[in-house]
């Protein structure tokens, strides 16, 4: 394996290299996307809360695209192509899948949101963390609250001091003009004690 890469020349050597390591991290992005596991919204870091929901340069997204740069390019190298050429087809093919991925996210996110739903109706909702929000607005997280009937899970922001980690009971107290829920972390409403009362029978003993 080490022989056959120290046969290739730099120009193979790098797109291998690129191609390699991104598909190694976007199939690691990929798995614990969908398995859920805690922090994995921590790999779009690059999001900015602008009130913009059709993001482009994200870090899921850049990886794709270096992903299909790196086999692209190794596609061109393998046909003939020349280093010019092979360069300018793998970058423009790298930015077809990002654009590809952005709106494959932006559709996914519509499609969430589209219906009746009206935010509003989430204010004062008690819900729980699913993925962990920044303290002080400083990273958007994810809280399943139920609203109008349903169980919902919904983007996020704290003005916290500290971090409100999954599984934090939380409630909203607040709504953005975007449909992002401002969120506290509280305690489990106490339920009042039951209790029973007892009607003592008529006296029937005459006195």
């Amino acid at each position: 394996m080490t022989e056959w890469f120290s046969d290739l020349d730099s120009f193979s050597q790098f797109f291998w290299i690129i191609a390699g390591i991104s598909s190694l991290i976007f199939v690691f992005v990929i798995i614990t996307s969908f398995a859920g596991i805690e922090g994995a919204d921590d790999f779009d870091d690059f999001e900015t809360d602008i009130g913009i929901e059709f993001q482009f340069i994200t870090f899921k997204n850049l990886i794709g695209f270096f992903t299909i740069f790196g086999w692209i390019g190794i596609a061109g190298i393998n046909a003939g192509f020349s280093k010019p050429v092979t360069v300018i087809t793998a970058f423009g093919c790298g930015l077809l899948m990002m654009a590809i991925m952005a709106a494959m996210f932006y559709a996914m996110k519509k499609l969430t949101d589209s219906g009746t739903l009206n935010y509003n109706n989430a204010i004062n909702a008690i819900g729980e963390v699913y993925l962990t929000i920044g303290a002080n607005r400083s990273r958007m997280g994810k809280v399943s609250v139920r609203v109008q009937g349903s169980l919902r899970e919904l983007e996020a922001l704290t003005d916290a001091l500290t971090d409100l980690k999954s599984g934090t009971l939380i409630q909203v107290i607040e709504v953005t003009s975007n449909g992002i829920l401002i969120v506290n972390e509280t305690k489990k409403p106490i339920e009042p004690i039951k209790t029973e009362t007892y009607e003592l029978p008529p006296n029937t003993t005459k006195l």
